[in-house]
């Protein structure tokens, strides 16, 4: 922990936006160094432009890939293109239009030339597939984000007609061709020059705002927030959101006021994260101190993260909410406040998220969907009504429409703020005292995810532990009861090793972007047996992977 952690950032903390963008365009990267390739994480290409990482080239190059990509597939519709807050997200977006419009692939970019939220392509990509999809072609998007990472990352994720994040075999298709075509020598991609790009045909203005906000009454009791009368605090942390929280307390009559609407490329308004970095994560107490100290001038208060598909919920009784909490409250008030939800409709979780998240589906009579940390694992469920709710305890969901329908397969959180405001104007309660009725019922639980150092060959190890190389029968004083290197819900593989016992378990995974692995645990029996569990947790792995202790 930093010790400024929750402190303003000073002026030393910030990055040069002028660097920061020169050197998108003058640094060329290396095809043959690890680091400076296209490489899609969860979701999609991360990087900075001073790192070689995040480059005009690497633009380029993938949005080339998906341009063959999307041919190969037959998709003939708009291509759906937004962008954060970020600096390098604006230089993309421009490298991006280049690319598409020289291959004549129409693209739908914000009339307003505005910063567009995840959740906002993803529910115009499935409004345009489910009404012209058929007669127009299959439409697709692009949005650039690097989510909740520092001010000097950029990142680039696709969604295909479904609507949210590629799985791994689309993205691994497009991770491949775009370093193919970085090694072939990027330059040679055709492109249109930005001014005449923007006003081709090809190149339509299209109101993502419009397209989002007049639905919000389908998905969220907007009559109730209203009737309430709840003063509802919103930061959009400088983000996508900034534009949107002001057009969503006007045209729904809601009394929101906006906390840091700013945009500002260098973040300069922030509080310092744990590690004293600048990161909007809505989910952090120390990135959100500003919002926390003021939360007894609302009703309920309200983050998201850059690209707002992340939420963060402020009670006056509680503070910031543990993001599993508040998953908990939420999923309990859905499956009882959404009677025209197909009785079909199982509760999604990841198989890191909160283990009352279980157990409230056990009372409510739903069927858990566990699946690998990822949203992508949701998209099939969501969009066909199978899954009623989507949620991974970083702090990302999304549910269904009133009707039941799919109202976006990618993270919301946005929705999941409003969510917060509905439950409290309906039920009298804030969501953490809604959790803590859930908590005397079902159990408090302790919960945390610690970092432990890895290489790349111990990494990949844990990737493809199998529960056979797992000799224990216990964990912390009781009975292993599985063994999971496969997620239940679907069956997908976890990249990593679960362990789990009547009342706790713990999960390891490596990261995908660090050299460390990541141990989840949680315990119903209290914050010591978390340690047993944890400090066990570190033996199994260390054991399998050849870790030093």
């Amino acid at each position: 922990m930093n010790v400024r952690a929750g402190e303003p950032a000073a002026e030393s903390d910030l990055v040069s936006i002028p660097d920061l963008l020169d050197d998108y365009h003058d640094i060329v990267p290396d095809p043959s160094d690890p680091a400076q390739r296209v490489s899609f994480g969860t979701s999609g290409h991360r990087g900075s432009s001073s790192a070689g990482s995040f480059n005009e080239a690497h633009i380029t190059a993938i949005t080339a890939a998906i341009v063959e990509y999307r041919r190969e597939q037959g998709y003939t519709g708009p291509l759906y293109l937004a962008r954060d807050t970020h600096a390098l997200s604006e230089p993309a977006l421009l490298t991006t239009l280049e690319v598409l419009s020289a291959a004549e692939v129409p693209t739908m970019i914000d009339e307003r030339d505005g910063y567009t939220p995840t959740p906002v392509l993803s529910h115009a990509i499935l409004k345009h597939n489910a009404s012209r999809g058929s007669t127009q072609g299959l439409a697709d998007g692009i949005v650039i984000t690097p989510s909740h990472n520092p001010p000097s990352d950029g990142g680039f994720k696709y969604n295909p007609p479904h609507g949210g994040p590629a799985g791994s075999s689309v993205t691994a298709w497009i991770e491949n061709r775009a370093n193919e075509l970085l090694e072939a020598g990027w330059e040679k991609i055709p492109r249109q020059a930005f001014q005449r790009a923007f006003h081709l045909d090809e190149t339509l203005n299209f109101d993502f705002t419009s397209s989002y906000v007049d639905d919000l009454e389908k998905v969220i009791d907007v009559a109730a927030i209203r009737g309430s009368g709840l003063h509802i605090g919103a930061d959009p942390m400088g983000g996508a959101a900034a534009d949107y929280w002001p057009i969503i307390a006007d045209r729904l009559d809601l009394n929101i006021d906006v906390v840091n609407a700013e945009v500002d490329p260098t973040w300069s308004f922030m509080t310092l994260d744990w590690d004293g970095k600048i990161r909007m994560d809505c989910s952090s107490p120390h990135a959100m101190a500003s919002l926390i100290d003021s939360r007894n001038r609302f009703d309920i208060a309200t983050g998201n993260d850059a690209d707002a598909d992340r939420h963060g919920i402020v009670t006056p009784d509680a503070g910031l909410m543990n993001p599993n909490h508040y998953l908990a409250a939420a999923v309990d008030y859905l499956f009882t406040h959404r009677p025209d939800w197909p009785k079909r409709a199982k509760i999604g979780k990841t198989a890191v998220t909160s283990g009352i998240i279980d157990r409230i589906a056990a009372a409510r009579g739903r069927e858990l969907y566990e699946v690998p940390v990822g949203f992508k694992y949701f998209v099939s469920g969501l969009l066909d009504g199978n899954v009623g709710f989507g949620g991974e305890e970083s702090a990302g969901a999304s549910f269904l429409a009133f009707d039941g329908s799919a109202w976006t397969t990618d993270k919301d959180g946005m929705l999941l703020c409003l969510l917060a405001a509905e439950m409290t104007a309906v039920t009298g309660k804030t969501p953490s005292q809604l959790y803590a009725g859930l908590a005397a019922e079902h159990g408090e639980s302790a919960y945390a995810r610690i970092d432990a150092p890895a290489t790349r060959e111990q990494k990949a190890a844990l990737k493809e532990l199998s529960p056979a190389q797992v000799s224990a029968d216990t964990l912390a004083g009781e009975p292993i009861t599985a063994k999971l290197t496969e997620a239940p819900g679907d069956g997908e593989a976890l990249g990593g090793l679960k362990v789990t016992t009547e009342s706790a378990w713990f999960a390891a995974r490596p990261s995908g972007t660090e050299d460390v692995y990541k141990i989840y645990a949680e315990s119903f029996r209290g914050a010591d047996h978390l340690a047993e569990v944890q400090a066990e947790a570190k033996a199994v792995v260390d054991g399998v992977t050849g870790s030093q202790p």
